[in-house]
C-alpha cells in the first residue's frame, strides 16, 4: 500500500495538470503556500488533515479525491488496511472507509478522538451536509456557535458549509462515523 503523502502528491499533481493550473493558481485558490504545495507534490511533506481540507475546498474537490489511491477498487475494507490520517497531535484519527467516487454524492469515514482531543473543520462547499453517528463516547459538536452533545447511539445532521468543531468531552475515546453528502454541482 502506498503512503498517504505519495497518494496526495500524485492526486494533487494529476488534478493540477489536468486542469492546466500552476502552483500559483492552486495557492491562490486554496490559501496553501506555493512552497508547501510544491513540497506536497514532491512527497517531501506529509500534509495535515487541515491542509488537505484547504486544498480540497479551494479546488472544489471532495476530501477523498486527494487521499484515494488511484488503483483502489476494494468494496470490503478493514480499518487496519486503511490510511490513518491524524490531527491534534494524533488525538484525532480519520479513516476513509468509503471514499468519494464519481457518480456518488457522498463519502464515509470512521473517526476516533481521544479524551480532550479537538478537530476544527473548515466550511465545506455550499450545500454540503454531514451526518455524524456516535457509537462510543461523548462528542461536543460546535456549529455556528451552537454546541450539541452527541453520545453513544445518537446522530446529528447539519449543513457543513460553515466551520465546525469536534471535541471529545468525555473520559474515554469517542468513536463514530461521518458521512459527507455533496451537492450535485460538485460532482
Amino acid at each position: 500500500m502506498k503512503e498517504i503523502h505519495d497518494i496526495v502528491a500524485y492526486n494533487l499533481k494529476l488534478y493540477r495538470k489536468e486542469h492546466g493550473l500552476t502552483l500559483d493558481n492552486v495557492s491562490r485558490r486554496t490559501g496553501v503556500s506555493k512552497t508547501m504545495l510544491s513540497q506536497i507534490e514532491r512527497g517531501d511533506s506529509i500534509p495535515s488533515i487541515t491542509t488537505v481540507w484547504k486544498i480540497a475546498n479551494g479546488l472544489k474537490l471532495s476530501f477523498t479525491a486527494l487521499i484515494k489511491s488511484p488503483d483502489q477498487k476494494v468494496d470490503i475494507k478493514k480499518k487496519s488496511e486503511l490510511m490513518e490520517m491524524t490531527g491534534d497531535d494524533g488525538r484525532y484519527r480519520l479513516y476513509p472507509f468509503y471514499p468519494f467516487e464519481s457518480g456518488h454524492q457522498f463519502e464515509m469515514y470512521q473517526f476516533e478522538i481521544d479524551p480532550g482531543g479537538v478537530f476544527t473543520a473548515e466550511a465545506h462547499q455550499a450545500g454540503t451536509e454531514e451526518y455524524i453517528m456516535i457509537y462510543q463516547g461523548m462528542l461536543n459538536l460546535k456549529v455556528q456557535n451552537e454546541d450539541y452533545q452527541i453520545e453513544k447511539d445518537m446522530s446529528i445532521r447539519f449543513d457543513a458549509d460553515v466551520p465546525h468543531v469536534y471535541t471529545n468531552i468525555g473520559d474515554g475515546i469517542v468513536r463514530g462515523t461521518m458521512t459527507i453528502y455533496y451537492p450535485e454541482q460538485m460532482l
